[in-house]
């Protein structure tokens, strides 16, 4: 399913861990931007779903496009008021880009473990090496629990 909240635990472990380095909402919207092309293929029925931008050249176009796109919601939010959830408008290029770019290399490592169609190293090869490396439950379990840790750091930190 595209767009699982699966891919952002690992992302809340990473933001934890250098808070003012990585942004969480910079990992998270280039999350979501990468699985608008599975979701599109699913909902028309096409397949393989994880095509181009499920490779790691892919990826790295979808980040800088989330990197482009905060820059333009930024370049509005100073002309319009946007609300700032979260402080986003303070962030910078290089914490997002860094969320970003991480959000969606941690996004083709975890797909390629998990679905049969992922060719993250395309055009240059047709292989996965990563698919099947470890059982989906333990894929799963390992980016609730990260998820959880970074919450948890998080939290404590705050306080």
């Amino acid at each position: 399913m595209p767009i699982t909240p699966f891919h952002f635990g690992p992302g809340a472990a990473i933001h934890a861990l250098a808070p003012q380095r990585i942004s969480f909402l910079g990992f998270c919207a280039a999350n979501v931007l990468i699985d608008v092309e599975s979701l599109y293929y699913l909902s028309t029925h096409q397949y393989p779903v994880h095509r181009f931008f499920h490779t790691y050249i892919g990826a790295t176009l979808v980040a800088i496009l989330a990197v482009m796109l905060f820059l333009a919601a930024r370049s509005f939010a100073r002309r319009f008021w946007l609300p700032n959830l979260f402080g986003w408008q303070a962030l910078s290029i290089s914490f997002v880009a860094a969320g970003a770019v991480l959000g969606t290399y941690t996004h083709i490592v975890f797909d390629s473990i998990m679905h049969s169609d992922m060719l993250p190293f395309a055009p240059f090869s047709g292989a996965n090496p990563l698919l099947r490396i470890v059982s989906l439950p333990a894929l799963h379990w390992f980016c609730v629990a990260s998820g959880v840790l970074g919450l948890t750091i998080l939290f404590f930190k705050k306080r």
